[in-house]
């Protein structure tokens, strides 16, 4: 009996070991938007078929790789094809919980033939704040801020030496010799 349990148990595992790959072989699909990019464009991916919730797609083509989210059955995210990269095709290996999927990404040269036809994604200039160190004063609202915990405490302490002060000035004019009251 106790080489039955061995067997099962054994097969199982074989199962569950198979199924993820036979599942991603048989009913993931992915799609690329644009299909061909060009160096630099943003590209939105799409799976179909996984488990998960969340996943990720990895390629050497990618700026960084997407992180995917949805619903189950089917993710989304969006990353941007590197600028300076050579027109081919690049594998794209995506991963949803226990299911990976390889495909690949073709990307085209630019029409302009420039890497990147696309503007900077940052600004190439300064920004005009204007004011010098006072555009952080005009960003701050004194009405919403109102007092905090360091006002109160220094209005605290400014309260407590001032009945200090009185304290100890009344009490030196009751000792002094000669009064009367």
């Amino acid at each position: 009996m106790g080489s039955l349990k061995v067997t099962l148990c054994a097969a199982a595992a074989v199962l569950a070991a198979l199924t993820p790959t036979a599942y991603a072989a048989d009913g993931g699909t992915v799609s690329v938007t644009p299909a061909s990019p060009a160096p630099g464009a943003d590209v939105a991916l799409r799976i179909s078929g996984c488990s998960g919730t969340t996943g990720s797609a990895a390629s050497d083509a990618f700026v960084a790789d997407a992180k995917l989210v949805g619903t189950a059955g089917t993710l989304a995210g969006e990353t941007q094809v590197r600028s300076a990269l050579a027109p081919g095709s690049y594998d794209v290996k995506i991963t949803c919980g226990s299911v990976t999927v390889k495909g690949a990404i073709k990307v085209v040269a630019n029409e302009s033939g420039s890497p990147s036809a696309q503007p900077p994604a940052s600004p190439v200039a300064p920004v005009h704040a204007g004011g010098g160190g006072t555009a952080h004063l005009a960003a701050v609202d004194a009405r919403a801020a109102g007092p905090g915990t360091v006002h109160a405490v220094v209005g605290l302490l400014l309260a407590t030496g001032a009945a200090t002060a009185v304290a100890l000035r009344s009490a030196r004019r009751s000792r002094r010799p000669g009064r009367t009251d």
